[in-house]
């Protein structure tokens, strides 16, 4: 099992969706509640999988 570090942290958050990492700063207390649900959601998949949460495929773009 790969140990967790700040490095593959920091790099498993560089590969969260774009909006999570800019929706953390939104002055919007909802926005920053969805970003921050999704960043974590990215951290737990990359622990669960062992990888760094690399985007799915299957990521629905965002509505216009």
């Amino acid at each position: 099992m790969e140990q967790i570090n700040p490095s593959r942290i920091a790099e498993t958050i560089l590969t969260a969706p774009g909006w999570a990492r800019v929706g953390i700063t939104a002055p919007a207390p909802h926005v920053r509640t969805d970003a921050a649900h999704e960043l974590a959601r990215v951290i737990l998949a990359a622990i669960e999988g062992g990888g760094t949460g690399a985007p799915a495929a299957d990521q629905p773009a965002l509505p216009l």
